[in-house]
């Protein structure tokens, strides 16, 4: 039904390799840690972090927050796009509804055990933490689908479910990202920017060769595009989307967002992350083949930039979003799929319970990448919580979220889901 083992290797071992790896060094020799992470690469450079001086400085981390790792949510934006747009895809339409309300209930969960209980930690953790809101909204895509497997097996509606409620969790994450986690006062000038290289990229190289192609069977201006051309004006384009989206405060690591809905795409989706979209001959699917290895190292330089916490950077921070992921998501999963199902009755997929849904909750508090993150961008790095450094607690949160999956195979057996496996 999906290809798991190619997914999980592809988008996960090596991510977890570089997580590993950073949280040892950083237990063992946090001075030399952070002395790579921090690892300056350019001083003046025309992109990294903005300093008080109106100079950019370009590290190791930047680099890789900023602009390596725009390009795995471009792979996110890809199939959340295809979901969407495409004839017969799992975001459209009815059928697409109860989960979707799910992932309302799944975002909005977490936001209020979070924030209802730094407000009963005091206004001095308010102050501190609040600002990290959406760190525990997130559902990490590969690991929540290898865990749903474990617990419903391959062959259950619930993991189509899981997997519709993950890809919407995401979108919705990228909004969160984009409009309330600014990394510089707004300059909408810029976005008009991103938004003319968009438009440019889309009439020159998509839409005028099809109009020019009408009536044409050969479509000798459109096969000329693509063998001649190729990816290479969406590469010019999303080069200049970065750049507007780092000058116009939003978050870089989202310029090439634009531009990914403007590539030639198929007439269909096959399926989230499905096996027949391999050697699919469209240019959406041609780029994410292309970027799919080197996306590979970029997540393994993630999880060695990102996760080095030290163990005793755990406080407040750590135990909300777990909090968050662990309460909140099966929470606000249940409360609205069930409303979703049954007052709104959009009901719910051939072969689910209601328990499921609770089942599901449990696999998607797996926070992990995106909750990563999300807790390097909501807080400064020098932001103290008494003795506690607030981003690397945080990030311990997003770590720890992997017990998740332990708690999603014991209620599993709990909730006595009844594991279908495929039969093909």
């Amino acid at each position: 039904m999906y290809r798991l083992w190619n997914f999980v290797t592809t988008y996960s071992l090596l991510l977890v390799g570089g997580a590993a790896l950073a949280l040892v060094w950083a237990n063992v020799s946090f001075e030399s840690y952070h002395a790579l992470v921090h690892y300056t690469i350019a001083t003046n450079a025309p992109i990294g972090e903005l300093q008080p001086d109106g100079t950019r400085l370009l590290t190791l981390h930047v680099l890789v927050n900023d602009l390596l790792m725009a390009f795995f949510f471009a792979i996110a934006a890809k199939e959340v796009w295809e979901a969407v747009i495409l004839k017969d895809g799992p975001l459209r339409g009815r059928k697409a509804a109860t989960p979707l309300i799910a992932t309302l209930g799944g975002m909005a969960g977490p936001v209020l055990v979070y924030l209802g209980l730094a407000a009963i930690l005091g206004s001095e953790t308010w102050n501190a933490l609040a600002h990290g809101w959406a760190i525990p909204t997130a559902t990490d895509i590969a690991f929540a689908y290898l865990v749903g497997v474990v617990v419903f097996g391959a062959g259950h509606p619930a993991v189509r479910f899981l997997l519709l409620l993950a890809i919407a969790d995401d979108a919705g994450g990228l909004i969160i990202l984009a409009i309330f986690y600014p990394t510089a006062p707004l300059v909408p000038a810029w976005l008009l920017v991103s938004a003319a290289a968009t438009v440019a990229v889309f009439v020159l190289a998509n839409w005028l060769p099809r109009r020019l192609d009408r009536h044409k069977q050969d479509r000798p201006n459109s096969t000329w595009v693509r063998e001649k051309l190729s990816f290479w004006p969406y590469a010019l384009a999303g080069a200049v989307s970065w750049y507007a989206f780092q000058e116009s405060g939003i978050h870089p690591a989202l310029g090439l967002l634009p531009v990914v809905l403007t590539l030639p795409h198929a007439d269909r989706d096959f399926g989230i992350f499905a096996h027949r979209e391999e050697g699919m001959p469209d240019l959406l699917n041609r780029t994410e083949d292309l970027l799919k290895t080197p996306v590979q190292f970029i997540l393994f330089l993630f999880g060695l930039t990102n996760a080095g916490v030290e163990f005793s950077s755990m406080g407040s921070p750590t135990w909300l979003v777990l909090a968050g992921l662990l309460i909140g998501k099966p929470l606000g999963i249940t409360a609205m799929g069930w409303l979703a199902a049954y007052p709104l009755r959009l009901g719910l997929p051939d072969g689910m319970r209601t328990a499921d849904l609770t089942a599901i909750g449990f696999v998607a508090a797996i926070g992990f990448t995106v909750a990563l993150f999300v807790a390097s961008v909501a807080f400064s790095p020098d932001l103290m919580l008494g003795a506690v450094p607030v981003q690397e607690a945080a990030k311990m949160g997003a770590l720890l979220s992997f017990g998740a999956a332990i708690v999603a195979i014991v209620m599993g057996r709990v909730l006595r889901v009844q594991k279908r496996h495929e039969t093909t």
